[in-house]
């Protein structure tokens, strides 16, 4: 069992390795256009045409970053013929299910790349006629890899996700009139989970609800939630440097910027590397930040979150104090639960 997770580790990695840089490129570029716009009914509104052409470049390396991760995680299990039927699975695995607007983003990805990865490399141990040979790869392959993967999800696994995402959001919404602190909790617990994904979206669309009625102090508990997951990691590789690959050391520095205009996607790095440290710790960052903002009534007049939305924020001592609290608590948690990395890894390269 040991070595079977290990291989699946290594399968992940190979993913990350891959999928960082677009994570790089999309969160610098994302965070440099939202910079300079202003709080609207959406969230952070850019106004500026050049920044909206910086945006436009950023979505886009945000919009490969599923499918590399997916694609490249299939690649590490079965090679190159698995690698388009990983990318078309982590491409579907980021698109809304049926006329909902929930995906199964980075998690069903990571799902979707490893079901492909063994499809691929079951399909490679057919025996076929060597007048199919050289067809396999290129054509048999991607096909039948593509058709049973996607087909899979679309008929089996996506109409479930999303009766479990409406049941979440109906659960939310009976809990409003209970305690806040225990709704800032699972809110917390829900936002870094799976870091701009269903789980998390379902968070921010009943935070989204309740402002249409007035109510901004869950708006307040998701916008210190959402920045912490990537502050946090950010953090975590400065505070030990020994625990981290250079790779990780760089999307750190990404993740601090992408939490500082509250994008959680900052941390999916990490998460898929080590989903078993980081997540924990993400999520437990996330529920405490979320918790002081609730025992403060942090209101939130944006539907974003992060440092960015500060000017338009009741009590800003206080979600300042929570983002601090949040941040710190990932940081340290996740560092005492990782191991230090060895020299070939931390200076491990993209070949």
């Amino acid at each position: 069992m040991k070595e079977v997770l290990k291989q699946v580790r290594d399968y992940l990695m190979s993913g990350v390795s891959y999928m960082i840089p677009a994570v790089v490129v999309g969160g610098i570029f994302i965070a440099a256009a939202l910079a300079t716009g202003s709080p609207g009914e959406s969230g952070m509104e850019v106004t500026s045409p050049f920044m909206e052409n910086i945006l436009l470049l950023g979505v886009a390396g945000f919009t490969m970053m599923v499918p590399i991760l997916g694609g490249y995680i299939a690649y590490g299990i079965a090679g190159k013929p698995a690698l388009v039927p990983g990318m078309i699975a982590g491409y579907v695995a980021n698109m809304p299910i049926g006329d909902s607007e929930v995906k199964a983003g980075f998690l069903g990805a990571i799902i979707l790349g490893l079901f492909a990865g063994f499809i691929v490399k079951w399909i490679k141990t057919w025996k076929v006629p060597n007048i199919l040979r050289p067809v396999m790869p290129i054509f048999i392959i991607p096909i039948v890899s593509v058709g049973i993967v996607g087909l899979t999800y679309l008929y089996l696994l996506a109409k479930p996700m999303g009766m479990m995402m409406t049941s979440m959001t109906e659960g939310l919404l009976g809990m409003t009139d209970g305690s806040l602190v225990l709704l800032a909790i699972i809110l917390g617990f829900m936002i870094a989970f799976d870091m701009g994904g269903p789980v998390n979206k379902v968070a921010c669309l009943f935070a989204f609800g309740l402002m249409a009625e007035g109510v901004y102090t869950i708006m307040g508990i998701i916008a210190i939630a959402i920045c912490t997951p990537p502050l946090g990691m950010g953090l975590a590789t400065l505070l030990n440097k020994k625990k981290y690959s250079a790779q990780e050391k760089e999307a750190g520095k990404a993740a601090l910027a992408m939490g500082t205009i509250g994008i959680t996607e900052g941390a999916i790095p990490f998460a898929a590397a080590d989903p078993l440290r980081v997540i924990p710790s993400i999520m437990i960052g996330s529920a405490t930040g979320a918790v002081i903002g609730a025992l403060a009534v942090v209101n939130n007049y944006a539907p974003h979150g992060g440092p960015i939305v500060l000017p338009v924020i009741d009590n800003r001592l206080w979600y300042v104090i929570a983002i601090l609290a949040g941040t710190t608590v990932t940081a340290l948690l996740v560092n005492a639960l990782k191991k230090e990395k060895s020299n070939d890894l931390s200076n491990e390269e993209v070949a």
